[in-house]
C-alpha cells in the first residue's frame, strides 16, 4: 500500500534560498580534504601511545564503520539532497523529534569543535611565536573565518580548495617518503624493518580499545561533503562521487600514515605525543625542517576544520529553522548566504577567546569532555534513517536510488552493533565515560524538546 505520508514544502526543499555557488572542483576537494582532518594529525598521537602498533588495526576497524556510514549517508543524500544532511533524513524517515535531536546535537558538537580547532591552531602559533597571547590568535582565527562564511558560498569554496590542496600534497608526500625509508630507498637513512612492529599489542587489549575509541573519533567531519553538496552544481552527482572514493581515501590516509608512522617510530617514543606522530616521524628520518614544515600542515588542518565546522554549523541551523525547529532569525538569508546562523553558530568559537583567557590550562579537555560521543549518537540516527528510508524509496522512488547500501539491510545492522559495542567500550573507559554520559545528558535533554515542540505542532494544527 502507498504511503500516506505528506512532506512539507520545507521536507521537499530546505535549500530554494542558499546559493549554488560550489563548484564540482570545489566539492571534490572538500570530500578528499576532509577525510584528512585535525582529529588525524592532532589526536592519533595519544592513540599510537596507548595502542602501539595494533593501532593501524584500530584505524582499519573504525575505517570500515566509517564507510559504511558513509555509504548510508550517500544513499540518502543523493535521494534527497540537503543542507540537513542527515538531520532532514531523520526527520522524514522517524519523525520531527528525531531531526531536531539529530540537528542540533551535531551543530552543538560543530560549534565547539570550531573552539577546540581554535585553541589547538593558536597553541602551536604560540609556539612558533612565544610570548603572545593564545587567546588573541583564537580571536584571529574567529574573525576571519567567521568574514570568509559570512561572504558568498564560493569563498568557503576556494579557502577549502586550496587548505584541502597543500594537506593531501603533505600527506601523500609523507606516505611517499616513509615508503621509501621503510624499503631502504631513501638516501641517508636505513630501513627499520619490521624491529618496531614485534611488540604488535604493548598494552593488550585496553590498549587496543583505547586506540580504537581515539580512531574512531578522528573520522568525524567527514558527514560535511553532504551537507555542502546541497550548494553545489550538482548535488546528486557530487554525493555520489564523494561516498563512491571514501574507501580508497581513508584506507590511504589514514590507515596507510599510521602504518608508516609505527614502522618508522617507536611506538613507545616520547616524541609521538609531545611533537605529534608525523612530526615524529619526519625527524626520524633527519630531513632538515621537515617537521617543522608538517607543522605547519597541521596548522592548515586546524584552520580548514574551523572554516569548515563553522559553514557546516550554520547550514544545519539554517535547515532546522526552514523545518520550524529554531528561531525564525536564523533562517535569514542574505545573498545567498544565512548570515545570521554563521554568526549564531561562530558565537561559541569567540566564547573561546573569553574561554582560553580565564582558563588556557583546562578548557581543552573540558570541552572535549562535553562532546566526546556526539558524532557516535548522529550515526546511530544516520543507520536508523535509512533502514526506513530504504524501504520507502524502493516503493516509491526507486529511480532515485542512484547509490546503494552494500548488501542491504545486513551491513547497516552490522555497522549499528558496531556503534553499541563503542557505547559499551566507553562506558568501560574511565577516561570516555565521562564523555559518554555528557553527551547522553545532552541528547536526552534535546530529545526530550524537540518531543515537545512535535506534540505541540501537531495539536495545534
Amino acid at each position: 500500500m502507498p504511503s500516506t505520508t505528506v512532506e512539507t514544502p520545507a521536507q521537499q526543499d530546505d535549500d530554494v534560498s542558499l546559493s549554488h555557488g560550489l563548484k564540482q572542483r570545489h566539492l571534490s576537494m572538500i570530500a578528499l580534504g576532509g577525510v584528512i582532518g585535525a582529529g588525524l594529525f592532532v589526536g592519533s598521537g595519544a592513540g599510537i601511545a596507548a595502542a602501539g602498533p595494533s593501532i593501524v588495526l584500530a584505524y582499519a576497524l573504525s575505517g570500515l564503520l566509517v564507510m559504511l556510514v558513509m555509504r548510508m549517508l550517500g544513499e540518502m543524500s543523493a535521494a534527497y539532497p540537503s543542507s540537513g544532511s542527515f538531520s532532514a533524513h531523520a526527520e522524514r524517515a522517524i519523525g520531527p523529534w528525531a531531526g531536531f535531536t539529530a540537528g542540533w546535537s551535531f551543530w552543538v558538537l560543530l560549534c565547539t569543535a570550531v573552539g577546540l580547532e581554535g585553541i589547538g591552531a593558536a597553541k602551536i602559533v604560540t609556539g612558533w611565536l612565544p610570548g603572545t597571547p593564545e587567546w588573541a590568535w583564537v580571536a584571529l582565527f574567529m574573525v576571519v573565518f567567521c568574514a570568509t562564511n559570512l561572504a558568498a558560498v564560493k569563498n568557503f569554496g576556494e579557502f577549502e580548495f586550496w587548505f584541502a590542496a597543500l594537506k593531501v600534497g603533505a600527506i601523500t608526500l609523507f606516505l611517499v617518503l616513509g615508503g621509501l625509508a621503510i624499503f631502504g630507498l631513501l638516501p641517508g637513512t636505513d630501513s627499520p624493518g619490521t624491529s618496531h612492529l614485534t611488540d604488535f599489542l604493548p598494552n593488550g587489549g585496553e590498549g587496543l580499545v583505547i586506540g580504537l575509541l581515539a580512531s574512531v573519533f578522528a573520522y568525524g567531519g567527514m558527514e560535511t561533503v553532504t551537507i555542502a553538496a546541497a550548494e553545489s552544481e550538482n548535488p546528486v552527482k557530487g554525493v555520489a562521487s564523494a561516498v563512491r572514493t571514501a574507501m580508497w581515501r581513508i584506507a590511504l590516509f589514514y590507515i596507510g600514515s599510521m602504518a608508516v608512522i609505527v614502522t618508522l617510530v617507536p611506538w613507545d617514543s616520547k616524541e609521538v605525543v609531545e611533537k605529534g606522530p608525523y612530526v615524529a616521524a619526519l625527524d626520524e628520518l633527519g630531513i632538515p625542517g621537515a617537521g617543522q614544515l608538517m607543522n605547519v600542515v597541521v596548522l592548515v588542518a586546524l584552520l580548514s576544520a574551523m572554516n569548515a565546522n563553522i559553514y557546516g554549523s550554520s547550514r544545519i541551523a539554517y535547515s532546522l529553522v526552514q523545518r520550524g525547529q529554531g528561531p525564525k532569525a536564523l533562517g535569514r538569508v542574505s545573498a545567498g548566504v544565512p548570515r545570521i546562523a554563521v554568526l549564531a553558530s561562530s558565537v561559541f568559537g569567540f566564547a573561546c577567546v573569553l574561554l582560553s583567557y580565564w582558563r588556557p590550562d583546562d578548557v581543552f579537555s573540558w570541552l572535549l569532555n562535553m562532546i566526546g560521543a556526539v558524532i557516535l549518537v548522529v550515526w546511530i540516527f544516520i543507520a536508523v534513517s535509512q533502514l526506513r528510508l530504504r524501504a520507502r524509496l524502493e516503493r516509491e522512488a526507486p529511480e532515485k536510488l542512484t547509490v546503494r547500501m552494500w548488501a542491504f539491510p545486513v551491513l547497516t545492522w552490522v555497522a549499528l552493533a558496531g556503534m553499541a559495542t563503542i557505547f559499551v567500550l566507553m562506558a568501560r573507559e574511565p577516561d570516555t565515560r565521562v564523555q559518554l554520559y555528557s553527551t547522553g545528558a545532552m541528547t536526552l535533554f534535546l530529545a526530550a524538546v524537540g518531543y515537545a515542540w512535535q506534540r505541540a505542532r501537531a495539536k495545534a494544527a
